[in-house]
């Protein structure tokens, strides 16, 4: 049954303006003024609401194996509650296994994501032992629609690989038109500080935060942009968190080079400060750790300049039972925190609402931003005839407060309890089908797809 939105303000990256939008099936088919449908058009009056894009997270952690554990979220749980949040498309971390090949790494992750996503999701593909092999499978890889490939320069032993190692798939990567990402922090330096902090007894979770400082960022992400400007590989940093890291990207700039820049919703809202709160300072251990107040300001410019593209979420929550496995050892708690549900009301209520950010602009780094980076433009992150009818109605006014009692991430803490915020999510469409509306799913696990991407269009 066609599906006609009607008197909304409707925005994109780069348009504002009241108008209609019809949908035929699972796209868009019409955008204008008294629009009318076939005699079975079900009618939505969006008088006084908002629509934009479906929101593409591209940076999350489902059911992912970590320190012994799983991150909490599945992937029915995870991409029900992106949906709640207005986020219908999630691009996900494979991780390799070190010694094992891609494709079993493939096989694994979409054996847990097949037949349970309620959204749509991707693939990254985290290369942790780039090897002749290995570099046999890069082709391979892109040609099943995962085009971008993540690098750790920290865990040693674990996910890090060396640069000998990233030069090798930056080649491989360029030669074949895909993305190189990195987790641009320097993992030795950091186990040093750890295993000083350990000996010496510092054990709280502030030591977490106190073992990763931001030299640790700043030249990792320096380094990774000079070997990716040497190669010539598209280069996309993850989670960046500070000024000395974003100051490495003003420096790739003036060499002409562009290193493509996301950041979180934490690192934009979150400060260092909680970390020394001793009985719920694990809460926020997450890697990089949150930063101080002078580079919260400096990712809210770096928004509006064009170097920081995307804001993700790097959702990876675990329950408070699973945080407690360090509760005498920081070094020991599991890394990550609960965000998936919350990015868009967030950026809205905090970034728009208090005129830190454009409404196009935040369209431009919820969702267009990454559809264009990650091969899914125009299917995904705009309003646009022919595109899937991927589409969250706001009402701009509504206020409400965020609780772990209410939200729907399976995890048992928030670190944003209590939070006002100005802006709520209506309704969600995903793919031309009501998916969330008056706070109930509307969609069952299954209906979520996987997204086969082409290569970097921005």
């Amino acid at each position: 049954m066609p599906l006609l939105l009607k008197n909304a303000r409707v925005v994109t990256a780069d348009s504002d303006a009241v108008c209609d939008i019809l949908i035929d099936g699972e796209t868009i088919a019409a955008i204008g003024r008294n629009l009318t449908g076939p005699a079975d058009t079900e009618v939505l009056d969006c008088t006084g609401k908002t629509i934009v894009p479906g929101g593409i997270d591209p940076h999350v952690h489902l059911e992912m194996p970590f320190m012994g554990t799983f991150s909490s979220d599945t992937y029915e749980t995870g991409t029900r509650a992106a949906l709640h949040g207005g986020t219908t498309t999630v691009i996900d971390f494979i991780l390799q296994k070190q010694g094992n090949s891609l494709r079993a790494a493939f096989e694994e992750w979409s054996g847990r994501a097949t037949g349970n996503a309620v959204g749509d999701y991707s693939f990254h593909m985290a290369v942790t032992d780039f090897n002749p092999s290995t570099k046999e499978e890069i082709k391979d890889m892109i040609a099943e629609g995962i085009t971008s490939f993540k690098t750790f320069m920290a865990y040693k032993g674990a996910l890090m690989i060396d640069d000998a190692q990233m030069v090798g798939l930056m080649q491989e990567v360029k030669q074949h038109g895909g993305l190189v990402t990195a987790h641009a922090t320097n993992g030795d330096m950091i186990d040093t500080l750890i295993a000083q902090h350990r000996a010496q007894g510092k054990l709280t979770p502030l030591y977490h935060y106190l073992s990763q400082p931001e030299v640790t960022e700043a030249e990792a992400s320096g380094r990774f942009a000079d070997i990716a400007n040497y190669t010539g590989v598209n280069a996309y940093i993850v989670h960046l968190t500070c000024e000395g890291a974003l100051n490495q990207v003003r420096r790739a700039t003036e060499r002409n080079q562009r290193v493509l820049v996301e950041t979180c919703i934490q690192y934009l809202l979150l400060d260092a400060s909680l970390y020394e709160d001793e009985a719920n300072g694990a809460k926020v251990v997450m890697s990089p750790p949150l930063r101080e107040k002078k580079d919260q300001a400096t990712l809210w410019a770096g928004l509006n300049q064009g170097l920081v593209n995307v804001v993700g979420t790097d959702h990876c929550p675990f329950m408070w039972a699973q945080k407690l496995m360090g509760k005498d050892d920081f070094s020991k708690i599991p890394n990550g925190h609960p965000a998936i549900e919350h990015r868009m009301e967030l950026l809205f209520s905090e970034g728009v609402n208090k005129g830190k950010i454009t409404l196009n602009k935040f369209v431009e780094v919820t969702s267009t931003n990454a559809a264009k980076i990650f091969g899914m433009f125009p299917r995904k992150g705009t309003i646009s005839i022919g595109a899937d009818a991927d589409l969250v109605v706001f009402d701009p006014n509504k206020k409400h407060t965020i609780s772990a009692a209410t939200h729907h991430m399976n995890c048992d803490y928030s670190a944003y309890e209590g939070w006002e915020l100005t802006g709520k999510i209506d309704t969600v469409l995903l793919r031309g089908k009501v998916a969330v509306a008056a706070g109930e799913a509307k969609v069952a696990k299954g209906y979520g797809q996987f997204i086969k991407r082409g290569k970097t269009n921005f």
